[in-house]
């Protein structure tokens, strides 16, 4: 909480965002033949399947100058069991006619090869991105390898990974010690936590939302609820508006302790400043309690979320309609 307290009141650093991946929403994708995020990833995709990477090149081109983000489907023929591919694939992306083209098809290659838990293969596209020195590499290129390491605890390799981008000139964003931070607070290594937190405190790189999530996360997984509170009420203070998921991970923190009236109480706390968070909290809540066969309890959320007139999905509507309007109307 101390290292906490020291890094909300540094400025926050500016991300280092250079042509992310969008999923772009095109108007046109439904109509065939019309130029499209979801045209161009398709005949991509069907060319690079066919191993036809002229072809490929040629509408990795026409897309950006078409004014087309590449998604995360841009590279989808790319497989665990084609991944012979990837050096016609390299060669393609280098002789793209511009920056931006080429910037983007190798941070979506490394972001498709991470997603499927390629890790050497997308290491081994950044180090070419650097090594071709006509395209520069950021944080952005490494969030995708980064997150994926995190996510299954590879910690060491992630901590390599930044040695890397170091070497490369490139200093580790928030974002980077976030997805550190998040992984040792779910595994509950409090002394790694603590240790990523020093290290932020240090680069003055400030506190985000994810930062606090981490935190909120950690301190649920502990059982340390009251901590957890306390930082949800914090980020409040700060100026700092909580993800949803936030909230989920008190919810369910109270659950698994049974403090069923603590957690109704938490959830109705928040309510009536943001329809969409309440629908959410009120919803997550409902549905376990139903799961948890609580069907007094659900029976006052679904009829407080009916008179607050929040979103249901079907299977509260059913409930609703089964136990709580039908007793209504005996």
């Amino acid at each position: 909480m101390l290292a906490l307290r020291k890094l909300s009141t540094l400025k926050s650093s500016k991300f280092l965002s250079s042509f992310a991946i969008h999923n772009t929403i095109c108007t046109s994708a439904t109509i065939p033949g019309v130029p499209s995020c979801t045209y161009y990833d398709a005949r991509i995709n069907k060319a690079g399947r066919e191993g036809d990477f002229d072809t490929v090149q040629h509408l990795l081109n026409k897309r950006v100058l078409d004014g087309f983000f590449h998604t995360n489907n841009t590279f989808k023929f790319i497989n665990t069991s084609n991944l012979s591919t990837l050096n016609d694939l390299l060669e393609t992306i280098s002789r793209l006619d511009n920056y931006f083209a080429r910037k983007c098809s190798y941070d979506c290659l490394i972001a498709r090869l991470s997603k499927m838990q390629c890790i050497t293969e997308a290491m081994r596209v950044a180090e070419a991105m650097v090594s071709e020195g006509r395209v520069t590499a950021n944080n952005a290129t490494f969030h995708p390898i980064i997150n994926a390491l995190t996510k299954k605890e590879e910690f060491d390799e992630a901590w390599r990974v930044m040695d890397v981008m170091k070497s490369c000139g490139i200093a580790p964003d928030l974002t980077v010690y976030n997805y550190l931070l998040t992984g040792y607070c779910y595994t509950g290594n409090v002394t790694s936590a603590a240790g990523v937190l020093a290290k932020m405190e240090e680069e003055e790189l400030g506190a985000d939302t994810r930062t606090y999530d981490a935190l909120v996360l950690g301190a649920c997984r502990a059982g340390k609820l009251d901590v957890a509170l306390a930082l949800v009420r914090r980020m409040l203070d700060d100026g700092v508006s909580p993800l949803y998921c936030t909230h989920a991970h008190i919810i369910g923190a109270f659950l698994k302790y049974n403090y069923y009236e603590q957690a109704v109480e938490f959830v109705r706390s928040y309510a009536g400043r943001d329809m969409k968070l309440d629908a959410e909290n009120f919803g997550i809540l409902a549905t376990r309690l139903i799961t948890r066969s609580k069907f007094d309890e659900a029976k006052e959320l679904v009829k407080e979320m009916s008179e607050r007139r929040l979103t249901m999905g079907p299977r509260l509507k059913d409930f609703y309609e089964l136990h709580v309007r039908s007793d209504g109307l005996r």
